[in-house]
């Protein structure tokens, strides 16, 4: 496995990054049915894919959130959101069946990023020295994965709409497969935005908060959006790993010095504050800071 970084600020004290890896064991022609079976997905008429839809006071299901607005900015983008582990937390009325492969696929695609995540929780630990399981005991064997399928079409109206708003991820990990073709993601460091560009065959890591809790601040969970393209569509699938709801999280205490304070107050199913914190713009990490 090779990491390429692309956004990296780094002081004495913490790391803050996204990196893209190559050679991640996931084979290339497998990728593409994944893209496909979400892009064959999209292109079905809206009352084929309205059969999926997220349901009142859900949030798995498909919804479109292209609307008009002439007061404000808003996401303008299609998607398709899925629990996908724990296997009996799945609502497989929502997982399509048009096209015939997408829930095989999408169920093998799990498994490879379960255990992608896990070499990655182990690879973290031995370069911080510490002992390789400490970040995977705190993540649980009863852990959550939730995939996104995301299509954002061309926008006529790029004054009025983003594709995703700035925000960071809530998760441990977050694994993004880009669009083959268009650019989009965009992470900020400091004031200005850069654009992640597009390598074939790799995933986007993205660090998550929880992680920033569990390495104390070493690690940072990057602030970043989506834009919008005028001209061409973008569909993307982002797979999110979160720690079991149940098992607290906190700084691993190799990590946690007289040097270095403890930053993190112990959380328990973080992924709670997320919502609120987000629709009023509000980053959930400050609630879990000491």
């Amino acid at each position: 496995m090779r990491m390429i970084s692309y956004c990296i600020t780094y002081n004495a004290h913490s790391l803050n990054f996204g990196v893209q890896i190559i050679n991640h064991g996931i084979d290339p022609e497998f990728m593409d049915k994944v893209d496909e079976v979400g892009k064959q997905f999209f292109g079905l008429p809206v009352e084929e894919k309205k059969k999926y839809a997220r349901e009142n006071g859900g949030y798995e299901g498909y919804s479109n959130h292209i609307i008009d607005s002439k007061d404000q900015a808003f996401d303008w983008i299609d998607r398709l959101y899925l629990v996908t582990k724990p296997e009996d937390k799945r609502q497989l009325k929502l997982w399509p069946e048009n096209p015939q492969s997408f829930r095989e696929i999408l169920h093998e695609y799990t498994a490879k990023i379960e255990k992608l995540n896990e070499m990655l929780l182990k690879a973290i630990a031995r370069a911080l020295t510490l002992e390789e399981n400490c970040f995977l005991d705190m993540y649980g064997e009863d852990a959550s994965m939730l995939s996104i399928f995301n299509l954002y079409p061309p926008c006529p109206r790029p004054d009025l709409a983003i594709g995703l708003k700035p925000h960071a991820d809530a998760s441990v990990f977050t694994y993004l497969m880009q669009d083959k073709e268009v650019e989009g993601l965009q992470f900020q460091k400091d004031d200005p935005w850069y654009k992640v560009p597009v390598i074939p065959g790799a995933f986007v890591i993205n660090v998550g908060d929880q992680i920033e809790i569990m390495s104390n601040g070493i690690f940072k969970s990057p602030i970043h959006r989506v834009v919008k393209n005028t001209e061409k569509g973008r569909m993307s699938l982002v797979m999110f790993c979160f720690p079991n709801p149940n098992k607290e999280i906190e700084p691993v205490k190799g990590l946690v010095t007289e040097t270095r304070p403890r930053l993190y107050k112990t959380m328990k199913d973080y992924t709670s504050i997320v919502v609120e914190n987000y629709q009023k713009g509000r980053r959930p990490i400050e609630a879990a800071k000491i």
